[in-house]
This record gives structure tokens, sequence and C-alpha cells, in this order.
């Protein structure tokens, strides 16, 4: 029995393999175009991943933002339709009440529309978002400091006029390279010393465009502006390990009976479970994976198919040749590995060329996109990923082989012999 060293077999398997090249070429035609498939949907599915990966990259995952809204029920003597505000009244029963609470910031809006340049330096000025906020909120949604400081617990306590510029903000007041730290600007008519310039470290954003927005301290922007106590927004983070829909249940609940509003009220606290959102995201990407796997491994069985209807072919004409080795002592094992390793051989080689060719294109497009947006992200399959298509292409290959492999055992000698 010839060892699967033996030079001279796998000399005899290139032979059988080129003596007919066209045929070799279109029976592992389908093989190399379904590996080449599965290459680029992986890879694209791979870079769709990290793309969205890369948007919400420092977005705390784990929070929760909430508005208020007109009331759907009538309640306690209160009219349906009532509109309310949460207040600062709110804060230090939230913290008290719900334990499982990580992070919590109040959120004031004005401006950010318009033809209003409500952002002033010298003659340059701008329509800019103002947002007013508490050194939390740098925790939920990040930023990362080009120059200076983010808000701080100080600035809060004594109600300091400073205040941090997004990058955008910088770009059009500054000239490049100038450090804006200690400058004055002015924010709807009042003065402000900048503090920091701010760019934001995720695509995601939920209260306003990092890069156009002025972050005031929260005390500061309602006390200057004339908020009174009124809350126009709410962020807050669940700790580790806890779902964000136990907080913002328990946070819906405070915020209900500090204004009463009818616990059966659906609509009168609006909140967005951040949480919840990229679990869509996330079951969207094994949905798509999946597909990309059905898509690709149906391609590389149709193409196995080919082989096998091909190797068939193959026996049928190579039976003199079979019944002549069985004549001279070739086992029926022998025969089946000669089928069995051609198939896989051709089958290998086929899907090497496919995966090796899949890969320079990502490669290619990867470089292409590299300079641009990048929702769509480096573009490559995984080692992991290479070796599970050459694991594949081993299995198929047998499949492919197995049923001309059978076919070729069952021929005898003498009957192959007198075949013309």
């Amino acid at each position: 029995m010839k060892s699967i060293f033996d030079l001279d077999r796998w000399y005899e398997i290139w032979v059988t393999i080129t003596s007919n090249k066209s045929r070799s070429f279109l029976t592992a035609f389908g093989v190399f175009w379904g590996m080449l498939m599965l290459v680029l949907m992986v890879g694209a599915g791979n870079a769709l991943e990290k793309g969205i990966s890369s948007q919400v990259e420092g977005f705390a995952t784990n929070s929760v933002f909430f508005m208020s809204s007109s009331t759907s029920e009538s309640y306690k003597g209160f009219r349906k339709g009532r509109n309310w505000n949460m207040t600062n009244s709110d804060l230090p029963v939230i913290r008290q009440r719900v334990e499982d609470l990580q992070h919590i910031s109040p959120v004031l809006f004005s401006g950010g529309g318009g033809t209003d340049k409500n952002v002033v330096r010298g003659e340059k000025s701008g329509s800019y978002l103002i947002k007013g906020c508490y050194p939390e909120y740098d925790l939920i949604e990040k930023s990362k400091m080009i120059y200076g400081r983010y808000v701080n617990d100080i600035d809060i306590t004594e109600k300091r006029k400073v205040c941090v510029i997004g990058e955008r903000i910088y770009e059009v007041l500054f000239q490049k390279g100038e450090d804006p730290v200690g400058k004055q600007i002015r924010v709807n008519g009042i003065y402000f010393q900048i503090i920091g310039v701010a760019r934001s470290t995720s695509g995601v954003s939920i209260g306003g465009n990092t890069a156009r927005t002025v972050v005031l301290p929260f005390s500061t922007m309602q006390q200057t502006f004339n908020q009174g106590n009124i809350i126009h927004f709410l962020a807050a983070t669940a700790n580790s390990g806890i779902s964000v829909k136990v907080i913002q249940d328990k946070i819906t609940d405070v915020l209900k009976q500090q204004h009463q509003i009818s616990p059966e009220d659906k609509t009168a606290v609006f909140s967005m479970n951040i949480e919840e959102q990229f679990k869509m995201f996330t079951y969207l990407g094994i949905g798509i994976a999946l597909l990309i796997w059905i898509v690709g491994l149906g391609t590389l069985f149709a193409g196995a198919m080919g082989v096998s209807n091909i190797m068939l072919v193959t026996v049928r004409e190579r039976t003199k040749e079979i019944g002549i080795r069985r004549a001279l002592g070739a086992t029926p094992q022998n025969i089946i590995g000669q089928i069995l390793t051609e198939s896989v051989v051709l089958t290998i080689l086929a899907g090497i060329g496919g995966i090796v060719l899949g890969v320079g294109l990502l490669s290619a497009v990867g470089i292409a996109l590299s300079q641009g947006g990048q929702f769509f992200k480096d573009p490559q399959i995984g080692f992991g990923m290479a070796v599970s298509a050459l694991i594949i292409l081993v299995i198929i290959g047998a499949l492919a082989g197995f049923i001309p492999a059978k076919r070729a055992m069952m021929i005898k000698p003498i009957e192959a012999i007198r075949e013309e």
C-alpha cells in the first residue's frame, strides 16, 4: 500500500489532473468561485462589524436617556395631556432609590440652528448647540480633549462661567495650532472662558454633535440663562453586570411619583435604552454572519457537486486502468484512496486559489477605504477563518470523491479489462 508521502503517488495524481487541463479547470472553478465568494462575504461582514464597533467606541452602551412628554392619562386631579418638566429635586431622589445606578447627569439645551450667530469671538461667529451638563456626562458620551479639560465638580459648585468648545467651533474661531484655553468667547451674549476643546471618540451622538457643541457647567447654564430648576434631558448608566432595563424602570417610576403621573401612563416619560439598541445591532450582525456562511457554504457544496460529477466521468473513462490495477493486486482501499486523494487535492488547490484572490481583493479594498469613512473598516478574514476554510475544503473534497470512489471500488477486474 502506497504511503501518503509516496512521491510516485503524488506524481500520478498530478499527471491525472493535468492530463485534461480544461476538464480539471472547469471542475475546480466551482470550488474556486465558492471559496472566493465566502472569503469576500466574510471579509465584508467583518468590516461592517468593525465599522459599527468603531462608531460606538467610547460611548456607554449601558446607558439610558430620559425626556418628559405630555401625559396620556388624568391622575390625582391633573388633566390628561398635561406638560411637565424634570427638575433638580429629582436627582437626589433618583440617587437614593435607584441602587444599581452608576452615573447620572442632567442636561440643558439651547440654540443649535438657524442663522442666529450665538457663539462669537471677535469678528468670527457661528450657530452652535449650547449644552449644560455634569462632569459625569463625559463618562456616558466620552470626549477626547484636544486642549485643556472637561467640566469638573468645582465648576458646578461655584457656577463658574467656563465652557468646553467642540473641535469644529475651535477651527472656526481660532487659528490652527492656537491654544484657546483661557480665551474668552461670547455665548448667547454672555462671556465665558474656554477651559478645553473636545473631540468626539464615538460616531454615536445622543446629546448633539460634540464637534459643534459648547458645553457649560449645568448649574451655570441654569442660572445664567434663567432656566430655573428645569432639566431638559437626563442621562444615566447602570452598574456593571446590571441590565439597563432595571434602572430604566426604576427611574421612570421615581419620575412618575415625583410629578404626580399615573403609574399606567406609557407616554409621559420618554426613555431611550441604548443597551437594547446595541443588542439589536449585535443580533443583526449575527444574522448577517449566519446568512453569509449559509450562502457561502451552499456555493461551495454546489462546486463540490460539480467535482463529484466530473470525478464520476473520470472513473468511467479510467475503468480499464482501474481493472488492470485490481488485477495486479491493488486493493479496494488503494483505489478508494487514489480517487479520494485526487478529489481532495483538486478541491484544495481550487479553494486555496479562491482564498488567496479573496484576501488580495479585500486588502485592496481596505487600502482604498482607509482614507475615507470608517463605517466599513479593514475588510479582512481572520486566521481562524482561513484554517476553518481549509478544513471545510478537505471535507468537501472527500465528500465529492466518495461516490466516484465507491463506483471505482465496484469495478470488477475481468469486466474492466474486457471493456473496449
